[in-house]
């Protein structure tokens, strides 16, 4: 079974992902602290089986989010919370959640619930198919070996959890990043020798101000972009590396740290702004680095991955 978490406690993240892996029960396809970072797109994209999330969050709750998945969501969802409101519980099974666990959560609730689902999930997959044969529908074994394109929306899709977990979402230059990856994505499909021939930054700051402004914008407004443009994308990845290694100083072993710190910066950066913070250094004074077309490829891979 494939697992995604949603709850803005670090601590409790980590203790269902711990229990998931060591009892066997499946994969930790994704984490993240708020509801407002994933969609029904995300989720096909990981083919999450089974969706736990908190009830309440400081964005976007537990409830709203169910509701905004709506049909999009396949899979079955477990919802935490220390709420004991029955009208806020009832409010959620309305909504076709499966399971209601309190707050604080303990390790045999949490397996008991998670394997009650399974159950369910095992169940129908098995009279699916027996309504499938009953109904002459032919069963075809899917072929391991032969993955789905990776389309435009998926890559977009992707990238924005990417950028979430990098804690860039809500920086200006985070539609810059998104519109960069749409442009890579058609890139690659036109071209053979893609990635091996990766474009210059150059090439990909004129194509997505071209596409922004339109085939009729002048010459110097399209400079005017391009400059606006690679502004905000610096001090987007500046905020990427003051947060992984904010992350890093309150916890060296924190899992978006050792995960992104060196996958997607140079990590004598990362340890420099690591010492600036420690000092209480202005950002004007900050002495980092920034490596921006590394950081857009590392992106892209990362976001084609899933």
């Amino acid at each position: 079974m494939r697992f995604f978490i949603v709850d803005d406690d670090q601590g409790v993240r980590s203790m269902i992902a711990d229990i998931i892996e060591e009892e066997g029960l499946g994969k930790v396809v994704g984490e993240t602290d708020d509801g407002s970072n994933i969609n029904g797109d995300l989720l096909e994209l990981k083919k999450v089986d089974i969706l736990l999330i908190d009830m309440l969050m400081p964005v976007r709750d537990g409830i709203q989010t169910v509701r905004a998945l709506g049909s999009r969501f396949q899979g079955k969802i477990i919802m935490i919370s220390q709420i004991e409101s029955k009208n806020m519980i009832g409010e959620a099974y309305s909504l076709g959640i499966e399971y209601y666990i309190t707050k604080p959560v303990n390790r045999l609730e949490i397996l008991a619930v998670i394997r009650k689902v399974e159950e369910r999930l095992r169940l129908q997959k098995s009279i699916s198919i027996i309504q499938q044969t009953l109904q002459g529908i032919q069963i075809e074994k899917p072929q391991e070996s032969q993955e789905p394109p990776v389309t435009e929306n998926k890559i977009v899709t992707s990238g924005h959890f990417l950028l979430s977990e990098l804690g860039m979402i809500g920086e200006a230059g985070s539609n810059d990043f998104l519109d960069m990856l749409a442009y890579l994505h058609q890139k690659e499909s036109e071209s053979v020798e893609f990635p091996a021939a990766f474009p210059s930054l150059k090439e990909i700051f004129i194509n997505i101000a071209a596409k922004k402004l339109g085939s009729s914008a002048a010459a110097a407004e399209l400079n005017k972009e391009i400059k606006a443009s690679e502004q905000r994308v610096r001090r987007a990845i500046f905020q990427t590396i003051t947060h992984v290694a904010s992350l890093g100083l309150t916890d060296y072993s924190h899992p978006k740290f050792e995960n992104y710190a060196s996958k997607f910066f140079d990590f004598t950066e990362i340890r420099k702004r690591m010492l600036e913070l420690q000092n209480d250094l202005e950002p004007s004074q900050s002495q980092v680095r920034i490596n921006t077309k590394k950081f857009v490829q590392v992106l892209y891979l990362e976001a084609k991955r899933g």
